[in-house]
């Protein structure tokens, strides 16, 4: 078990982390299109329940 945990620490330091403003890009981005997919889908939700209220 300490042979993974060492074989863990040694490949965490391989890994290239972003930079600050490459992370607030990112999280941007990533916000943005979670509230854009989920104002899509309120409206499509809308639109539906208008049509089928509508039969």
């Amino acid at each position: 078990m300490f042979k993974f945990f060492k074989n863990v620490s040694r490949e965490m330091k391989k890994v290239s982390w972003p930079k600050r403003k490459e992370l607030t890009g990112y999280t941007i981005t990533v916000v943005a299109t979670v509230a854009f997919v989920t104002i899509f889908f309120a409206v499509v939700d809308q639109l539906i329940t208008l049509v089928l209220n509508l039969l």
